[in-house]
C-alpha cells in the first residue's frame, strides 16, 4: 500500500547517511586492525574468519539481536540483503524465506548445525513461523547455492541459527516483556561448566491474541492468536584433551488460529480453525582432535521430527489434515589443516526422510528416501591476501540416481587499501520433496532441481574501519523446477491415474540483482547500517504463458537502515527503516501486491549492571500492508521488557 509517510522516512534515511558521514570525517577513528575479527562457521562448516570466505554472508551477532529487540527470527531475516519473507498473517503463521529470489522450500535452514526442513511440507522446505529468537544468540545467513557442503535444497543460500553456547563460568539470563493484543514473553538460559561438563539448558513462552489473518481492512474481525513453548540443549563432555562427546537438542510447540475458505461461498475470510506444530531436533556426536589438533574429526547421529495438525474448532473439534515428517542423518566430517593457510574438509552423511500425510481422516499417505552423499574441499592461502577455496559432492539418492555439483570462490584482500574483492560460483541442486514423489499427486520420474550461481563484489573499508562500503551482483539460472500440473484427458504417461494433477519437471528461472551495503561508526556511541538489494526473478520456461514475468512474491526492490546511538548516561535509542517494493502474488502478475515502508522504534536502559529496561514502538505509522495477496500484518504495537543477568 502507498505509505504517506515515504517522503519523511526516506528523508530520515538521507539525512542520518549525511550525518555520518559528517561526523566520520570530524572524528578521530579507533583502528580497525584493534577490534576482534569476525568468525563464521556456516561458509565452510568449520570456524574461519570472515576475510577468508569468497562468498557472501551476512552475521547477526548477539549485541545485535538484543539491540534490535526482534520477536521473530523471520523479521530479523527481512532486514538481510537479498533476503525477502512472505507472512500468511500475524505471528505463528505459515512463514516463507525467499533467499536472492530462490522458492522459499531452497532454503536451508539450520539450528546448531542441524537441518530444520520438514520432509511432509509438500515442498520438503521449512515454515519459519514457529521460530521465535528465543535463546538464539547468533544468526548466519548465506547467499547464494550451496549444496557443496550443505546439499539438498542450498539453492539460495542457508540461515544458520545458532543458540546460547555453554560457558566457562556460571551464567543466567531470563527477559520478559509485554504488550500489544496482550502479547507476553517469557525467556531463561543457564549456562555453565562442572568438571569435564559444559552445559546451556534454556526455555521460552510466548502468547499474543494476535490479528485477524484474513486482513482486517478487507473485513477480517476475528482475532487469530498463537502460543508457542520452547526449549533448547547444548552440551559437551570432555573424555580428554582431545576427545569429547557432543549433544544438543531443540523443541518448540506452537498452536496459531488460521482462516481459510468457510462454506457455503467457500470465499477468503475467518474461519475458527487451529494449526499445531510440533518441531523436535536432537543431535549427538563424538569429537577427536588428532595430531596436535590438527586433524578434527566429528561422527554424529541428527533427528528432525515434525508434527503438524489442522483442528476446525466451529463445532465438534475435527481434524482437517495431519502431517509427519521425520529425518535421520548419520554423518562424518574430518577437518585437516595440511600447513599454515591451507585446510582440507571431507565428509560422508546418509540421510533418510520419512513422511506421512491424510486429511479429514483419510487413510494416510506414507513415503520413504534415501540419499548418501560424499564431499571434499578445499581452502587454501597460496599468497597473503588471497584465499581460494575449492569443492565438490556427490549424492545418491535411491529414487532418481545421483547428483553432483561443484563450487569455487577467492577471496582477495589489499591491507594497503582496505579493499576485499570477492567472487563465487556455485551450483546447487534439491531433490524433489516426497510429497512430491510419493503422495496421491507424486510423480516417481521426478528429477533434483539444479541451479548455477555465481557473484562477484568489493567492499572498502575506509577511515580505520569506521566506514565499510559493499557491492555485489549475482545471478543464478534454475533448471527442471518441479512444478504442479493439471492432467486433463487422456490421462497418458505421468498423468496416468492422477485425475487430480501431478508434478513435473518442467520451469526455468532466473535471478539476477545488486545488493549493496553501508556500515558506519563514526564514533563509538553512534552505529549505522543499510543495505539496498534489487532482484529481478523471473519466469525462463520456453513456451509457457507466464515466460520473462516476474516470479511470485519476489519483490525487485528493498531498503533497509538500521540507526543506533549510546547516550552517555547509558540510554540506547534505535530505528529500523525498512522499505519492501511492489510484486506479485499469482505467476500471471496479474495480482499485485503493495510495496510498503515501516519505521520502528526502540529504547533500552541499565538501571544496574544486571538489570536492563526496554522497549519499542512496531510500525510507529500504523502502515497497513500485505506480505501475502489479502492476509493482514500488525498495525502499531508497543512492548516493553527488562532483562535480568548474572
Amino acid at each position: 500500500m502507498r505509505n504517506p509517510f515515504l517522503k519523511i522516512t526516506v528523508s530520515t534515511l538521507v539525512l542520518g547517511l549525511c550525518s555520518a558521514v559528517t561526523a566520520t570525517a570530524q572524528d578521530d577513528a579507533v583502528s580497525a586492525s584493534s577490534r576482534e575479527p569476525v568468525i563464521v562457521v556456516t561458509a565452510n562448516r568449520s570456524a574461519q574468519p570472515v576475510e577468508r570466505v569468497g562468498q557472501s554472508i551476512t552475521v547477526i551477532d548477539s549485541e545485535d539481536i538484543q539491540r534490535r529487540q526482534t520477536q521473530t527470527v523471520a523479521d530479523v531475516l527481512r532486514t538481510v540483503p537479498g533476503v525477502s519473507i512472505a507472512r500468511n498473517g500475524g505471528i505463528g503463521t505459515g512463514t516463507s524465506v525467499f533467499i536472492r529470489g530462490a522458492e522459499s522450500d531452497q532454503t536451508v535452514a539450520l539450528v546448531d548445525g542441524v537441518k530444520l526442513n520438514d520432509p511432509s511440507s509438500p515442498g520438503g522446505g521449512f515454515n519459519f513461523g514457529n521460530l521465535l529468537i528465543g535463546n538464539i544468540e547468533r544468526i548466519e545467513v548465506l547467499r547464494g547455492p550451496s549444496s557443496v557442503l550443505w546439499g539438498s535444497q542450498a539453492i539460495g543460500g542457508v540461515v544458520n541459527m545458532i543458540t546460547r553456547p555453554p560457558n566457562e563460568d556460571l551464567s543466567v539470563n531470563l527477559r520478559g516483556e509485554y504488550g500489544y493484543r496482550d502479547t507476553a514473553q517469557l525467556v531463561a538460559n543457564v549456562a555453565g561448566k562442572a568438571g569435564p561438563l559444559s552445559a546451556s539448558v534454556g526455555a521460552g513462552y510466548f502468547r499474543t491474541d494476535g490479528i485477524s489473518a484474513f486482513s482486517e481492512a478487507l473485513g477480517g474481525v476475528e482475532k487469530d492468536g498463537y502460543e508457542n513453548y520452547g526449549a533448547n540443549g547444548n552440551f559437551n563432555l570432555a573424555l580428554s584433551d582431545a576427545i569429547s562427546l557432543d549433544a544438543r537438542g531443540w523443541y518448540s510447540e506452537g498452536r496459531v488460529n488460521i482462516d481459510g475458505f468457510p462454506p457455503p461461498s467457500f470465499a477468503f475470510g475467518d474461519v475458527n480453525e487451529e494449526s499445531r506444530t510440533r518441531e523436535l531436533v536432537g543431535y549427538a556426536g563424538l569429537i577427536a582432535a588428532l595430531f596436535d589438533g590438527r586433524f578434527r574429526n566429528r561422527l554424529g547421529y541428527a533427528y528432525t521430527d515434525t508434527r503438524r495438525r489442522s483442528i476446525a474448532l466451529d463445532g465438534p473439534a475435527t481434524e482437517t489434515f495431519a502431517g509427519h515428517g521425520r529425518n535421520e542423518r548419520i554423518e562424518y566430517q574430518g577437518i585437516f589443516d595440511i600447513s599454515d593457510g591451507w585446510q582440507l574438509t571431507g565428509g560422508l552423511e546418509r540421510e533418510t526422510s520419512r513422511f506421512s500425510s491424510s486429511s479429514y481422516g483419510a487413510v494416510a499417505t506414507i513415503g520413504r528416501a534415501q540419499i548418501d552423499s560424499a564431499y571434499a574441499q578445499i581452502v587454501a592461502s597460496p599468497v597473503a591476501g588471497l584465499t581460494l577455496t575449492g569443492g565438490v559432492r556427490h549424492d545418491d539418492h535411491n529414487r532418481f540416481g545421483g547428483a553432483t555439483t561443484f563450487g569455487a570462490s577467492g577471496v582477495y584482500a589489499i591491507a594497503q587499501t582496505g579493499t576485499t574483492l570477492r567472487a563465487s560460483y556455485a551450483e546447487g541442486f534439491k531433490a524433489p520433496s516426497l510429497f512430491q514423489l510419493q503422495s496421491e499427486y507424486g510423480n516417481q520420474l521426478l528429477q533434483p532441481e539444479r541451479s548455477k550461481g555465481w557473484d562477484a563484489g568489493i567492499t572498502q573499508s575506509l577511515v580505520e574501519g569506521r566506514l565499510q562500503a559493499s557491492a555485489t551482483y549475482f545471478r543464478r539460472t534454475s533448471d527442471d523446477l518441479i512444478i504442479f500440473i493439471s492432467c486433463p484427458l487422456p490421462r497418458i504417461g505421468i498423468c496416468a491415474g492422477r485425475p487430480s494433477g501431478t508434478y513435473d519437471n518442467v520451469s526455468k528461472a532466473r535471478a539476477e540483482g545488486v545488493e549493496i551495503g553501508l556500515v558506519m561508526q563514526p564514533v563509538d556511541a553512534l552505529r549505522l547500517q543499510a543495505n539496498y538489494t534489487y532482484t529481478n526473478a523471473t519466469n525462463r520456461s520456453p513456451g509457457n504463458a507466464n515466460f520473462g514475468r516476474q516470479l511470485v512474491r519476489r519483490p525487485q526492490h528493498s531498503v533497509t537502515a538500521l540507526i543506533d546511538y549510546r547516550w552517555n548516561f547509558g540510554l540506547e535509542t534505535g530505528v529500523t527503516l525498512t522499505h519492501v517494493g511492489a510484486n506479485f502474488d499469482n505467476a500471471s502478475n496479474s495480482r499485485k501486491v503493495e510495496g510498503y515502508v515501516l519505521a520502528d522504534l526502540r529504547a533500552s536502559f541499565p538501571l544496574t549492571d544486571r538489570i536492563d529496561l526496554y522497549g519499542r514502538v512496531e510500525n510507529v505509522f500504523d502502515e497497513r500492508y500485505e506480505t501475502v495477496f489479502r492476509y493482514g500484518s500488525p498495525g502499531r504495537a508497543g512492548y516493553a521488557g527488562v532483562r535480568l543477568r548474572y
